[in-house]
């Protein structure tokens, strides 16, 4: 057995970054930016109102000014504003030339096309300067996945086709005969495939492509025609078959098929008999087929991999230290991932943690990660936690 963190290690220098795809501007958002891109405009590209009110050359309770014109967002006043002049503005209208402040129309009285600037008059200008937030050549680092707020600021600049990391295409398949479909109706001694759903959504919020390949039955040739259709996925996940029983298939069909296996058996619980390898041109990852350890090896090993092809970095799940709310015990000779949840007094770790229990994974929002023999915890000490 390998460490978990010598496992990533061997799992990212499997999983190269993939290749740039230009998208248009409306389908970037969630993407990660593949490379720099730079503005295209300085924006604002004119000195511009930041209220609405009245433009002049100068400004002081007590002064008049006649109003000679208009100036409103899109529709620039022609002309030039001189001593006693005034412009009615708007918020977003180029500022005329001549006009050193915009007096916000509640700190004037207006009478006909005459102003009196009254002493309610605040402070400040009220405008924006030209290129004030930023300039033609001014850059948006990569990589990052594109927020919202990225996207808004890309449209400002002018930048309709975006490069971003084409997304890993992810082929994932269950195996067993005990396996039916949600909404099938299972045999007495049958189960519903739940892993592969929970996986399939992991997948899709982590950026990438999932396709569901059939349920592979327990046969070399059930599960090589799954493995056939895998067509052009970066990452194939299998899951269950990966252990050592006699109906355990994956590591010798995969081998059968090429597979170059980069490791088999990780020092951790839940998730001990995952494989990983190449295969052909896709990485592969071979999950153990318990629900709760499938899915927390999704966690800690899959869903690196695929930030990893991403361009987002090699680098583990996140973790953050936290104080226990409970005491915890002597921890065994393997990683232990508990699953956890998260209050105002620190992180418990719930008292069942078999890994079949998928109803208490469900409450948990975070795994309290032990070391190998890890001693005694009391409450208050503080653990490495992995949010989910």
């Amino acid at each position: 057995m390998i460490s978990v963190r010598e496992a990533l290690d061997r799992l990212f220098s499997l999983a190269l970054p993939l290749p740039a795809e230009e998208v248009p501007l409306q389908q970037a958002a969630g993407r990660v930016l593949a490379r720099p891109v730079t503005a295209q405009r300085d924006q604002p590209p004119f000195a511009a109102s930041a209220m609405d009110g009245y433009g002049v050359a100068e400004a002081a309770p007590g002064l008049r000014f006649r109003v000679i014109g208009e100036a409103a967002a899109g529709t620039r006043f022609q002309g030039r504003v001189g001593p006693g002049e005034a412009v009615r503005i708007f918020t977003g209208a180029p500022v005329p030339e001549g006009v050193k402040t915009v007096v916000i129309q509640e700190d004037v009285d207006r009478g006909g096309d005459e102003i009196l600037i009254t002493d309610r008059l605040g402070p400040g200008d009220n405008i924006r300067p030209y290129g004030n937030d930023f300039r033609i050549g001014e850059t948006v680092p990569a990589p990052r996945r594109l927020s919202p707020q990225d996207i808004a600021l890309l449209a400002a600049m002018n930048i309709a086709q975006v490069p971003v990391t084409r997304r890993p295409k992810v082929a994932l398949i269950s195996s067993g005969d005990e396996l039916v479909m949600p909404g099938e109706t299972p045999g007495p001694d049958q189960i519903i495939a739940s892993n592969t759903f929970g996986l399939y959504a992991l997948l899709q919020e982590l950026g990438a492509e999932p396709r569901l390949l059939p349920i592979a039955r327990d046969s070399e040739a059930a599960l090589k025609a799954v493995l056939d259709l895998v067509d052009d996925a970066d990452l194939v996940i299998t899951i269950g078959g990966a252990s050592v029983g006699d109906h355990d298939l994956v590591a010798k069909v995969a081998a059968d098929l090429g597979l170059e296996r980069a490791f088999y058996k990780v020092a951790m619980r839940p998730g001990k008999p995952l494989m990983s390898g190449r295969l052909g041109s896709a990485v592969m990852i071979g999950l153990p087929g318990n629900p709760v350890s499938a899915m927390v090896c999704g966690h800690i090993f899959m869903a690196p991999v695929i930030r990893a092809m991403l361009g987002l970095g090699a680098a583990p799940a996140p973790r953050t230290r936290l104080p226990l709310a409970r005491a915890l015990g002597v921890n065994g000779p393997r990683e232990h991932y508990m699953r956890a949840t998260i209050g105002p007094e620190g992180v418990t770790v719930f008292d069942r943690q078999d890994s079949s229990l998928l109803s208490v994974l469900g409450a948990a929002d975070a795994l309290v990660v032990r070391p190998p023999d890890d001693p005694a915890r009391a409450a208050g000490d503080m653990v490495e936690v992995v949010r989910l």
